[in-house]
């Protein structure tokens, strides 16, 4: 058997292929001499079809082609990589390997062209292996790759079945309350599962021949990017709410303190950990409580972090994790799409309070507008007494509007800048993944330096002592068992948003291979916020869409055409702890560029990345694609595994309840009560009932199951 490996492009008509002495320069250049002046119709095909549960899906980017030849003696292969993906028709809209095997018509059963193709088909049917194909630069390596599959797929199929682990959140084996009396159980499985790929952690893609450091490096600016400004915008947020206690460099440094621990010793390094809206609500709520009691914060807020830490631990040690079995992809999918939205409405508030205080007329300090008109009157005082006015422009708000939109549409086009026919591919894909940092840092000089002459709204920065230990001997006994209440309630929050980041990262689509740490992730983010805690930093958990948005950048994706409809399947991610350490080391460098240049960067800026988050986070979220299916017609739909197996009215009865418990959340988390926000978790916790015991109720099962499976 002769296997010939070709690169380029056929200019053939490909569904009629010549086979004779012309077929050796115009499909295979180097292919085994065959003599036949017939023509062939290589009508006989094999390709990959996918069958999950949500359906049947081609494998679009490789087809293999049987014929037949009566004057053959032995069997021929060519493969070819195209050097573009070329329409070969219906679901082969994609196509950029063929496998084109030749053999003769007598041959014995297990050595005919449908068992040769068969075979070929196997290999290539792994989306990872098509991906390595695609880095190869000489036939030598692309050889070598062919022979390493072969050898992989023989050692896959000698090793016997492995066990299902009883702690995994994603085993389907069912829930029982003996699994929580296990103590320690799930930490040991989720290190035994994670310890020996530590190591690979650090190397992959840095040793060995298929290396992406220019990726880890675009990744890395990324996420500093991603993870400073937000924590700029909270630590402002804090710095308001606590009036200094905490401010924009404690956030920083605790930043850079809980990244580094947790990249290192993480199970899941494509997690970021960070703090958010809610616990920056939450700590403005305990400031308030402080104020009416006359507590001392650093001390109420240190005793509410230990205790939150213990519920944490003590979470991780009894495999509570175990109750992410109980959340389905549409309840995380309506949590993230309120963190979502969260992000939408802290820009907006920003925006709005800037408007509220320069767009409007003029008033003196006290709020009086009646001393304005006798100031302004041509008896009045004069200019003397104009010095007393606040000087409400209204170029500073319309300047700050622009700023935070420019900042979006500048971040937005260039992350979809990748799916442009402009530049080489490799510019599109460094450009995409350097979007945001592109934005940012041109909004910021052009608001920073091209209108010097407009004051743009920045963050305080106070020169005061880092780490202040708690007070603690000035808190009375009940003053600590009340704080072990509010550390309850935090801690639920916390196990909520930590465990449901973790399930979207590991999501099946994102093919994630070494595997998830639940239990150990929850007991080390309660470790972390001890040491937040002591110290007076903002306490930080696994953050939504960072880690998500964090896979993607890692990710290598591969196009589909599906019913007209374009899709991106990733085909495999970079798992590597090494973007995320950096990224927070230079984010701890980073306290040595404050207060400048750092206050170079508007507010409106991250009211701009804010809304870049949130639209970026959308992407992929099924609820979001369902809602916009009220608004189409139904000849538009995409051909989606519940379009094809759910009746269109279930569908938008599913949708609409999920709209519902949207709003509701929305209400509650939004509220401007702030004891409301305080018992916000608890109403996150009622989405379990509702999707387990009520919706089942009123659509079929069977329809929910569908709905809520995952497409890969």
């Amino acid at each position: 058997m002769f296997i010939t490996f070709v690169t380029g492009v056929c200019e053939k008509d490909p569904m009629a292929v010549e086979v004779g002495p012309s077929a050796q320069t115009q499909l295979c250049p180097y292919s085994a001499p065959v003599s036949l002046p017939a023509v062939h119709l290589l009508s006989e095909t094999i390709q990959g079809v996918t069958a999950t549960a949500t359906g049947v899906q081609y494998q679009q980017s490789w087809l293999c082609i049987l014929c037949n030849v009566k004057s053959l003696q032995r069997r021929h292969v060519c493969i070819s990589r195209l050097e573009r993906p070329q329409n070969w028709g219906e679901n082969c809209c994609e196509v950029r390997y063929i496998i084109l095997i030749l053999a003769p018509h007598k041959m014995k059963s297990t050595k005919t062209a449908m068992e040769l193709g068969r075979t070929f088909a196997t290999i290539f049917s792994d989306i990872t292996f098509r991906q390595r194909l695609l880095e190869t630069k000489t036939q030598e390596e692309f050889k070598e790759a062919l022979v390493q599959q072969r050898h992989r797929l023989t050692i896959n199929n000698q090793k016997p079945a492995t066990v299902e682990e009883e702690t995994d959140p994603h085993s389907h084996k069912p829930l029982v309350c003996q699994d929580f009396l296990r103590a320690g159980r799930g930490i040991y499985e989720d290190l035994c599962r994670r310890l020996p790929l530590y190591t690979s952690d650090f190397t992959d893609g840095i040793v060995g021949s298929n290396k992406t450091i220019l990726k880890y490096i675009t990744t890395a600016i990324f996420l500093y990017i991603a993870i400073l400004l937000p924590a700029i915008a909270f630590g402002s947020l804090n710095d308001e709410s606590t009036r200094g206690e905490i401010d924009v460099q404690k956030t920083i440094i605790g930043q850079s303190i809980g990244g580094v621990v947790y990249s290192l010793f993480a199970g899941s390094p494509l997690v970021v950990p960070l703090t958010t809206a809610p616990l920056a609500i939450f700590i403005s709520v305990i400031r308030g409580i402080c104020d009416d009691y006359n507590l001392n914060f650093p001390a109420f807020y240190a005793c509410i972090g230990l205790w939150n830490s213990l519920f944490l631990i003590l979470g991780g040690i009894f495999n509570v994790s175990l109750l992410m079995k109980l959340f389905k992809r549409s309840t995380e999918e309506i949590i993230a799409l309120f963190i979502s939205i969260a992000f939408l409405g802290d820009a907006l508030k920003g925006t709005i309070k800037i408007f509220h205080k320069y767009y409007h007329t003029p008033q003196l300090l006290n709020g009086s507008t009646a001393e304005v008109h006798r100031l302004t009157a041509p008896n009045g005082t004069g200019s003397a007494g104009m010095e007393s006015l606040v000087l409400c422009t209204r170029e500073r708000p319309v300047l700050c509007l622009l700023l935070m939109l420019g900042t979006l549409w500048l971040g937005y086009t260039l992350y979809q800048f990748k799916r442009s026919p402009f530049l080489h591919a490799k510019v599109r894909e460094v450009l995409s993944d350097c979007a945001l940092p592109i934005s940012v840092l041109v909004f910021s000089f052009i608001g920073s330096y091209l209108f010097l002459d407009i004051e743009l709204p920045v963050f305080n920065f106070y020169k005061r002592e880092i780490f202040i230990v708690a007070p603690f001997n000035l808190l009375s006994p009940l003053s600590v068992l009340s704080a072990m209440g509010l550390g309850f309630l935090l801690a639920l929050l916390i196990f909520i948003d930590q465990n449901i980041v973790v399930s979207l990262t590991n999501a099946p689509e994102n093919r994630l291979l070494k595997g998830t740490a639940y239990h150990w992730d929850l007991m080390l983010s309660g470790f972390i916020n001890i040491l937040m805690s002591v110290l007076g930093l903002p306490w930080m958990h696994a953050a939504f869409p960072h880690s998500t948005l964090h896979v993607r950048q890692l990710a290598y994706v591969e196009q589909r055409v599906e019913g007209g409809h374009l899709y991106e399947t990733i085909v495999s991610v970079k798992e590597t702890r090494l973007t995320s350490l950096a990224a927070n080391l230079l984010i701890g460098v980073s306290v040595l560029l404050l207060p400048v240049p750092l206050q170079w960067i508007p507010k409106p800026v991250l009211y701009g990345l804010f809304l870049y988050i949130a639209l970026t986070s959308i992407d992929g979220n099924q609820l979001c694609d369902r809602m916009a299916l009220l608004l189409k017609e139904q000849t538009s739909y995409p051909p989606t595994h519940y379009i094809r197996k759910v009746p269109q009215r279930k569908i938008h009865y599913f949708t609409g309840l999920q709209m519902v418990q949207l709003l509701v959340l929305c209400t509650f988390g939004m509220y401007p009560l702030p004891y409301m926000k305080m018992i916000f978790p608890l109403f996150m916790i009622l989405l379990l009932p509702i999707r387990n015991n009520l919706l089942p109720k009123i659509i079929e099962a069977k329809y929910l199951d569908v709905i809520d499976a995952q497409h890969m």
